[in-house]
């Protein structure tokens, strides 16, 4: 089955908005704690078409209630003291040598990749200027002018490049403080000229590198779960992009509210470049840790999809973006998500990964109905695991 190309650029841009969005909160405590009328606020909001840049260059001193989130949420877990988390380090110099070297790399990954979620990358080829350009550019169109950026305001799912701050589906749930262009490339595909002049010459670019950098992962993570080296490209399961650019305006009370939720992300990888302002906290021995900015390289993590591909072998680690009274705070991440043909394929753990000592953890499922599961909990899931958990592995 070949799923329609309109319909996976839809699939992909909602991909990259529940990114945000899902898995707030368990117990989801937001309604009970709405003593105004968000549907008002929401509304208005939207209307303004200016985002939350809109907000501070309006000089508010107190965040709307909207973007108040409850202080149970914000706090229920703590944050580590001390140093900032040491993540592992993948060293990419001499892997396309192959031999010791590469065997030494698949292994620093899978170890990273078991015990992490997390991972730094040094040396993957996209040179510095190039990384500098993109965060540049993108901060240049989030600071166009109103006018200029209103045509791309919309929070249709159709659309493969769009602006947006991201607002909650679900009614009583808070907003976040950021605003996103999503720019999606649609097996490996998009015509520059849908992308903003302000961006789009150092997005093009910037896409074509990492593409680059994906196929290569997907090459080593093969190895890692001991896999034919072109097993995951074959797939096609990371054969399309989606870029958030994220802008994280300077907040006057950043302890009121987040940047970014407590949340896994719902794909299979994701490639980070950040500013140096940091903000990006993961979630381990649950405690939040701090990820500071790394000069020249990548930070990656796996998405659920992977973990669940993977049979429990890969992990899908939650993390958060607090807001800060610093600002703005630059982020491009870039989501690899599956290939309009691969689409419309059940997925479910890979075959050569279960054994009688591994049965599969969880059941085969179409992507469709994962994009569903989605739409449909917004904010309100804690992890899609338990619904994709398979009969046999069902605890009762």
């Amino acid at each position: 089955m070949v799923v329609d190309l309109a319909v996976a650029g839809w699939m992909v841009v909602l991909l990259a908005a529940a990114v945000l969005l899902t898995h707030a909160s368990a117990t989801n405590p937001f309604i009970s704690n709405v003593d105004f009328d968000w549907v008002k606020e929401v509304k208005e909001f939207d209307e303004r078409k200016t985002g939350v840049k809109g907000l501070v260059d309006a000089g508010v001193k107190e965040i709307p209630r909207l973007f108040v989130h409850p202080q149970e949420v914000i706090d229920r877990y703590p944050t580590a003291k001390g140093a900032a988390v040491e993540l592992p380090v993948i060293d990419l110099i001499g892997v396309e040598s192959g031999g010791a070297r590469q065997r030494e790399v698949v292994e620093a990954i899978g170890k990273a990749a078991r015990e992490w979620g997390f991972f730094s990358i040094i040396n993957h080829g996209i040179p510095l200027e190039t990384m500098k350009a993109m965060l540049e550019s993108i901060k240049r169109f989030h600071e166009l002018p109103d006018e200029e950026k209103e045509s791309l305001y919309t929070y249709e799912r159709s659309k493969l490049v769009k602006w947006n701050s991201n607002l909650p589906a679900q009614k009583g749930d808070p907003a976040f403080g950021m605003d996103v262009l999503n720019v999606v490339y649609t097996n490996d595909h998009l015509d520059p000229n849908e992308i903003p002049s302000a961006c789009r010459k150092e997005t093009d670019e910037y896409v074509k590198y990492m593409i680059e950098v994906r196929e290569l992962m997907a090459e080593l993570f093969s190895e890692a779960l001991g896999l034919p080296s072109d097993y995951l490209s074959k797939m096609e399961c990371m054969k399309s992009q989606s870029i958030s650019c994220l802008y994280y305006p300077a907040c006057p009370e950043p302890h009121k509210t987040l940047g970014a939720p407590k949340h896994s992300d719902t794909t299979f990888l994701t490639l980070l470049i950040q500013d140096t302002l940091g903000g990006l906290q993961m979630l381990r021995d649950k405690q939040w840790v701090d990820i500071p900015p790394v000069p020249r390289a990548l930070i990656a993590n796996f998405g659920d999809l992977m973990q669940i591909l993977s049979n429990d072998e890969f992990i899908s680690v939650e993390h958060r973006v607090l807001s800060q009274l610093a600002g703005p705070r630059i982020s491009v991440a870039t989501f690899s998500t599956p290939s309009t043909r691969a689409a419309g394929k059940p997925f479910g753990p890979i075959k050569e990964l279960i054994t009688n000592e591994k049965p599969a953890v969880y059941r085969d499922f179409m992507f469709e109905e994962y994009f569903q599961y989605y739409k449909t909990k917004g904010a309100r899931v804690e992890s899609a695991f338990e619904d994709f958990i398979g009969s046999s592995c069902m605890i009762m």
